[in-house]
């Protein structure tokens, strides 16, 4: 007969039989994660530490680690910090978390509960999460796509309600700058659900190829290039009133412009006149009675 010992009341960790029974977990990968989660609230200790305090080889550690992201057990960011080195933030939880919700939680947020999987006994038991972690493993002078996590979100609130679009965190990752840069392309969340999911058929063998070829094909063109501003408005100095938005230089408004043009050859024809008559005076005075 099999009996289970009661818990001590201390110095344990509960960890979720999800975990413990998961089909696409190593055993270094659960490892891994109950002694990462095991660890105190004040401690700041990088995955490849851990690893090698459980005896996890290097080779087997960067597999049980591409596991856990890819089930939504472990989570990273690279942000840049103050001396301008980029820094990888690691996020460690005790259930699947979307990219939205591992957003949330590290920024403090409040987030919508976990996706529900269907599990096959029982339901899943309420969210523990464990601790942000800083660290310098990922230190690199190249940062990551600009508009990566917007894409990512996009995805994954896209996607969420699509059980034919099961995308893992890995998958999202991949595909979050082409959804990135549909929304440079002014695409909204609308026109992304509409592209992805209009038309799916019944059974979708590869959510991540599907997708990646429905936003490679449908990309929407880009957004044209804005035309240069108008002038501003301006008085008309020619005495009317009117304003004016100027094509070029011109300061007065086209009537304006034309009785201007008007009264200067009138004022020139008059000019010409009397000068004739000057020259004719003169002409007679010089040839005398």
């Amino acid at each position: 007969m099999l009996r289970h010992a009661i818990a001590p009341a201390r110095f344990f960790t509960q960890t979720p039989n999800e975990i413990i029974r998961h089909p696409r977990l190593s055993s270094d990968a659960v490892r891994l994660l109950q002694w990462q989660l095991s660890l105190p609230a004040e401690a700041h200790q990088p995955l490849s530490e851990t690893a090698r305090q459980a005896g996890i080889k290097k080779t087997a550690f960067i597999r049980a680690k591409r596991q856990l992201i890819d089930e939504g057990f472990l989570h990273e960011w690279r942000r840049q910090g103050v001396a301008g080195r980029w820094r990888t933030t690691q996020l460690i939880s005790n259930v699947p978390l979307t990219p939205e919700e591992a957003l949330a939680v590290r920024d403090g947020r409040d987030s919508a509960p976990p996706t529900v999987t269907e599990p096959a006994v029982g339901q899943p038991t309420p969210r523990a999460v464990g601790r942000s972690r800083e660290n310098t493993e990922g230190d690199t002078p190249h940062p990551p796509h600009p508009l990566a996590e917007r894409g990512a979100q996009a995805l994954t609130t896209v996607t969420r309600g699509e059980r034919r679009l099961r995308l893992s965190g890995r998958d999202v990752r991949a595909l979050a700058p082409l959804a990135a840069e549909w929304l440079t392309r002014g695409a909204t969340l609308a026109d992304l659900r509409e592209a992805l999911t209009s038309g799916l058929p019944d059974t979708v063998h590869s959510p991540a190829g599907i997708t990646r070829n429905r936003l490679t094909r449908k990309m929407p063109d880009p957004a044209p290039e804005p035309g240069p501003r108008p002038r501003p408005l301006r008085a008309c100095t020619g005495g009317c009133g009117r304003m004016i938005r100027p094509v070029a230089d011109e300061t007065a408004c086209r009537d304006c412009r034309l009785d201007g043009a008007a009264a200067a050859h009138d004022a020139s024809g008059a000019t010409a006149a009397t000068q004739r008559g000057v020259a004719a005076v003169r002409a007679a005075l010089c040839a005398g009675p």
